[in-house]
This record gives structure tokens, C-alpha cells and sequence, in this order.
């Protein structure tokens, strides 16, 4: 079997290398409960992946190892347990503060998954599936492995951002509001370019 490196190769190659060695410095913390973590994170993110691809939601016609799995396997267990790590190492300690970080956080991953969609071979929506619906199963999981996060992760292995920091004009506020409005802004952009 012949195989040539095409674009969607380099990204998965590149986004599995750089957010596993990322985790592995987070896991580092204590790696016990971080380590933990990532693999109840990397289980459940290959398993409802598993499940939407078999549900015929979506589709990966370009893996690294399509003999092994229908999904990017290397990206799926790697990507999104580093940013469960991410959220849950940062995220802010009371609620109301955690709703704009990980708005914030959805919001980057959502503008990855439109480019990969519109731009590369690396996945294809199918049956009735569009942006909305993994805009709101990226809340779903996170939200749960936020909680699922504060009861593994004890408080002092956490470096969580201050409420102070998300006030009116501070590093926080002035980071999510442009991350925010702008990944809006292109949403309203790309809606206007695809429903032409």
C-alpha cells in the first residue's frame, strides 16, 4: 500500500506532536490526576467520535492510520484531552467566570473545526449534521469534564485565572472579548459565504 504525505498528514502529525508534548508538561503537575484526566478525557472523546462516525454524523475521509480507526485516532486522544487539561488547569474558580473561559476556549476550537471542514480533507459533516451541532456538543463535553475535572483535580494542582483578571478592561476581559468577536464575526462571515 502506497502512501504520500498530503496536507491534512502534516496537520494531524503536527497537531498530535504539539498538544502531547503540551499535556505531558501539564500532566507533569501531578500526573496522577492530570494523567488520569487525560485518558477518561481521550476515552470519552474517542468514544462519542466513534459513535457520531458510526451514527454516519460525520466522516474523516483523511486519517494517519485509516486501517486502525474511522477517526483520526491520534488527534481525537490527543487534541481534546489537552484542551480538558488546559480548561481544567486554568479555568477560573467560581462558574460565572468559567462560562466566558470556556467560551473563550470553544470558540478557538470551533474556528479549527470550520477551517478543517471547509479547508482540508479532515472532516466532512453528513447527515444532518452543521457547525451548530458540534458547537454544542464541544459545551456538552467540556462542561462535563470541567466538573468531572474538579473532582479529580485537587485545588492546589490548579492554577486557576483570577475573577478579577475577567473585570472591565483587565488582561481577561480584553483576551476573551477579542476571541469572542472575532470568532463571531467570521461565523457571521462564513454563513453569509455558504448559504449564498
Amino acid at each position: 500500500m502506497e502512501f504520500s504525505w498530503s496536507k491534512e498528514h502534516v496537520l494531524l502529525s503536527v497537531i498530535s506532536l504539539i498538544t502531547l508534548t503540551a499535556s505531558v508538561l501539564l500532566i507533569r503537575k501531578n500526573w496522577r490526576q492530570y494523567g488520569l484526566l487525560y485518558l477518561l478525557s481521550a476515552f470519552a472523546g474517542a468514544a462519542i467520535c466513534q459513535l457520531f462516525v458510526e451514527l454516519k454524523f460525520y466522516s474523516y475521509p483523511v486519517r494517519l492510520f485509516p486501517g486502525l480507526s474511522v477517526m483520526p485516532i491520534t488527534a481525537i486522544t490527543t487534541f481534546f484531552p489537552f484542551y480538558v487539561l488546559i480548561g481544567v488547569r486554568f479555568s477560573p474558580r467560581r462558574w460565572p467566570w468559567k462560562i466566558p473561559f470556556y467560551w473563550g476556549l470553544i470558540h478557538l476550537g470551533m474556528l479549527a473545526e470550520t477551517y478543517a471542514v471547509n479547508k482540508t480533507n479532515l472532516i466532512r459533516y453528513d447527515f444532518k449534521w452543521d457547525t451548530w451541532d458540534s458547537y454544542t456538543w464541544w459545551w456538552i463535553f467540556f462542561l462535563i469534564f470541567e466538573w468531572i475535572g474538579g473532582r479529580i483535580v485537587s485545588p492546589e494542582n490548579r492554577n486557576p485565572i483570577a475573577a478579577k483578571s475577567f473585570y472591565y478592561g483587565r488582561w481577561a476581559w480584553a483576551v476573551f472579548h477579542f476571541i469572542v468577536i472575532v470568532t463571531i464575526f467570521l461565523a457571521g462571515y462564513y454563513l453569509g459565504l455558504t448559504s449564498k
